[in-house]
């Protein structure tokens, strides 16, 4: 329980091994590849060494290829799959079959390509349906749009603001050129649809006097028949059309049987595109590569092994307590401990070479938690459904640890629900009072409702635990490092006044530990300073830092209390809701929409305060972030679960 010992890797291998390696190391999962460090900067070993080629652009592209057909598929043929269903499992021959991937790839391009030719098709609908909207205005005209001008008529079809008045257009028109005429195809709200035909002579007299309306001229490009003619043509295209789009999306939808092929494809492409991102960090030579990386010191022999068996030279060594920086981090602990992963892994990993928070946060986190929620059908709700989507999704990884917390949670939400007797608030004394007009309370400890103080006082002292369980590690670092008087002087002198004031509480003896604690105080406080002077400024700063801090922490945990307030008033609120129809169904239904309600504030409420007293006041003590993952060359898929 604590972080995994790694071990340095620098091995040289046959070039023409390397891929074959780099499967069982996929397989392994063991070994993270890094980049060569400093040392390969020596002009005489990078005169012997060149980077190897790559094929990852290719994978890429399959890959981009083959997400963009699943979606294709997806849409057009929507997977119908059960909530929760487990992922298919397959065998690894399976997922690596050069035969499977060609297969799937055939099938991929088929696919885009009836997508490519849907797309087609469906711009040349919606260009038709944008050339109708044009033609529609001009369909009562019977001239063809395509009539030209001739020597001695001309001819233009136009548009006119629907604001002018047509009777006076007319007028002014014939003033201006009598041997002219202006027909109207339709008009709608906006605009005049108008044909405008004169003799060649009068041309420029004629849109001259039409100018001032607003009139302009309209284009039939490609156009030869009347608007009637064009649409009916139109019309048939658009059907022709439709009826090609509907055909591809049948035949995308045949594929629908071969979406399992196309997953498989796609986890392919991705631990290829792994494996040629962790090549491109080898050095090659004609006939070697070298790899740099990371194994934990736990499966040495496993690693050791595989690389006698391909004949490499290699070495593995521990890390320099000046490479710690460098090295990642992989945590291994027990199942109720690595569920608080999810936890550690949003504040931040732990630097290699400190301590794993995971076993000290545990109790902690989880009994918080239950505190703060402390119902006995909340709990039951939480440890049911977690469990069940634990089994019947198969989870693994993070999704799984962060069901398990919340599992782990659960029990201790009806630890404390059985404790203070809540089932669902205080549903069954309102059910059984309105059912026989006698109230059955459930056995309990204590109520947080009547014994609020006493709740405060427990969850205080509760944060003094904590708050000291951070001190203890915060000395143990102090001294494995040698800085055994730092760590006396200040969390052990900081132990002690506590203590001092625990007995000046319990005894009475108020004097002589003020006193003690003074001179306690101005003995260790200016640790490290030098001169009268810093010292002073030393015992000042640290009183004043550690008072206010240690009181607005162990403050915080009060927030321990409220919680377990709130929820508790916000059942019975509910439930006294129900209680005042006098009718049982809706009682019930009023009280369950209630708590259902209150459980999913609590959910999230619980989790962030009891993250923030994790983050802050309890890591804030001893915490040494800065680590980086632990990510080896491992198969990693996301559509199916690979079975050996």
């Amino acid at each position: 329980m604590a972080i995994v010992s790694m071990k340095r890797l620098r091995l040289f291998g046959l070039l023409q091994d390397r891929d074959a390696l780099f499967e069982k190391l996929q397989q392994l999962g063991c070994v993270e590849v890094s980049q060569p460090d400093g040392s390969l900067s020596d002009p005489q070993w990078a005169s012997l060494v060149r980077p190897g080629e790559s094929t990852r652009s290719e994978k890429e592209r399959m890959l981009e290829e083959t997400d963009a057909a699943l979606s294709v598929l997806g849409t057009y043929a929507p997977e119908k799959s059960k909530l929760l269903a487990p992922k298919p499992q397959v065998l690894e021959d399976e997922l690596f079959s050069q035969q499977n991937a060609a297969e799937a790839m055939g099938i991929v391009r088929k696919i885009n390509h009836y997508a490519a030719q849907l797309q087609e098709a469906t711009a040349g609908i919606q260009k038709i349906a944008a050339t109708c909207q044009t033609l529609k205005p001009w369909e009562p005209l019977e001239i063809p749009l395509g009539t030209q001008s001739t020597p001695s008529v001309y001819v233009q079809f136009g548009m006119m603001p629907a604001t002018a008045d047509l009777e006076h257009v007319r007028k002014d028109l014939a003033l201006a050129a009598d041997a002219s005429e202006l027909y109207e195809a339709s008009t709608d709200a906006e605009v005049h649809y108008l044909l405008l035909m004169c003799y060649r002579p009068q041309e420029e007299a004629a849109l001259e006097a039409l100018k001032p309306y607003g009139f302009s001229n309209a284009s039939f490009k490609g156009i030869t028949g009347t608007a009637k003619e064009t649409l009916s043509y139109l019309d048939s295209q658009r059907q022709g059309l439709q009826q090609q789009c509907e055909s591809l999306k049948e035949s995308i939808a045949a594929c629908k049987e071969s979406r399992l092929k196309l997953q498989l494809c796609h986890d392919r492409m991705v631990q290829e595109i792994q494996k040629e991102l962790n090549k491109e960090r080898l050095m090659d030579t004609e006939k070697t590569f070298f790899l740099e990386g990371w194994a934990p010191a736990q499966q040495e022999k496993a690693l050791t092994e595989l690389l006698d068996s391909f004949g490499c030279a290699y070495e593995l060594t521990d890390p320099a307590p000046e490479e710690y920086p460098e090295v990642p981090v992989k945590l291994q602990s027990s199942t109720v401990v690595s569920s608080l992963n999810t936890v550690t892994n949003m504040y931040a990993l732990p630097a290699y070479g400190s301590v794993d928070p995971n076993p000290l946060m545990a109790p902690f986190f989880i009994f918080f938690y239950g505190m703060m929620m402390a119902d006995m059908g909340y709990g039951l709700l939480m440890m049911l459904g977690c469990w069940f989507v634990v089994k019947k999704k198969n989870l693994r990884g993070e999704n799984a640890q962060f069901f398990n917390l919340f599992k782990y949670c659960g029990v201790a939400t009806f630890f404390f629900g059985a404790i203070t007797g809540s089932f669902f608030g205080d549903l069954i004394p309102k059910l059984t009072e309105m059912v026989s007009g006698t109230a059955v309370t459930l056995p309990s400890l204590f109520s947080p409702l009547d014994d609020a103080l006493a709740v405060l006082i427990g969850s205080l002292v509760l944060g003094v635990i904590q708050i000291f369980t951070g001190m203890a590690v915060s000395m143990y670092n102090k001294i494995r490092r040698g800085q055994t008087m730092d760590a006396l002087c200040s969390e052990g002198a900081w132990y002690l006044v506590f203590v001092l004031g625990g007995v000046a509480a319990v005894t009475g003896a108020v004097k002589p530990c003020i006193i003690a604690i003074v001179v306690l105080l101005v003995l260790t406080q200016g640790y490290g300073k030098k001169g009268i002077g810093g010292k002073l400024m030393g015992i000042g700063g640290s009183l004043y830092n550690n008072i206010t801090g240690y009181f607005s922490d162990i403050l915080s945990y009060s927030r321990l209390m409220a919680l377990m307030l709130a929820g508790a008033v916000i059942a019975q609120v509910f439930n006294t809701l129900g209680s005042l129809t006098g009718n049982v169904v809706l009682f019930f239904i009023i009280s369950m929409l209630g708590n259902a309600l209150n459980m999913a504030l609590n959910l999230l409420g619980c989790y962030v305060h009891d993250m923030r007293l994790q983050c802050l006041e309890f890591f804030g003590r001893f915490y040494e972030d800065g680590g980086k993952p632990f990510t080896p060359v491992k198969i990693d898929t996301d559509y199916v679960d690979v079975i050996s």
